[in-house]
């Protein structure tokens, strides 16, 4: 989902390379994928620590430990755990190997494009609500009320999010994107739009 020249634009895209294709002339694109994976040692992400303290204990839960760059170039998930547990010392959870495949291929793009590097960012859509709610999201976001918890958060930082929502929701299709990731799409644009500035 992109905000350009004053109007929404909302896809999916098959890869973060199609993605550039596209909106490679955005100032900044926030993308919910970690981008710059440690090589070893037993020490997590300074940001997956922080993130998790800002969201508490029940949306501090959502963000998982990121996973080594090795771990992600396996060809298995037990390789892939081995591999972790032994440059980390920590098991790899099966959250993480599940989006390892998005992970290397995001890592792949961004060592062979400086360019991208400079303006594709790590986000994480709960950090983006807690930020613009100032404080944590109460319910999951896979139900009802945290869905319309959510919605509330994004109408008060951009009144006409229902009528952006409802037609990414139609142009993304049921089969492509599930309603809460489209709100964690809208949410990222939404942060992007405040400009660079604005995130830390």
């Amino acid at each position: 989902m992109a905000l350009a020249d004053g109007g929404w634009h909302a896809a999916v895209f098959p890869d973060v390379a199609s993605l550039w294709e596209r909106f490679g002339g955005a100032a900044l694109i926030l993308i919910d994928v970690p981008i710059g994976l440690r090589d070893c040692g037993p020490e997590e992400r300074t940001c997956d620590r922080e993130a998790r303290r800002l969201l508490g204990r029940e949306r501090g839960s959502s963000v998982f430990p990121a996973p080594c760059r090795a771990a992600v170039y396996a060809n298995s998930y037990p390789q892939a755990s081995e591999i972790n547990h032994r440059l980390t010392g920590r098991r790899l959870s099966r959250q993480a190997w599940g989006i390892a495949r998005k992970i290397r291929e995001v890592d792949e793009f961004l060592t062979r494009d400086g360019e991208a590097r400079s303006r594709i960012r790590e986000t994480h859509p709960e950090v983006c609500f807690w930020a613009l709610a100032g404080r944590p999201m109460r319910y999951s976001k896979r139900t009802e009320p945290g869905y319309e918890e959510r919605r509330e958060v994004l109408r008060s930082a951009y009144p006409g999010v229902d009528v952006v929502l409802q037609g990414a929701l139609s142009a993304c299709g049921r089969g492509q994107a599930a309603r809460d990731d489209v709100l964690d799409a809208l949410v990222a644009v939404v942060s992007a739009s405040m400009g660079t500035d604005r995130l830390s």
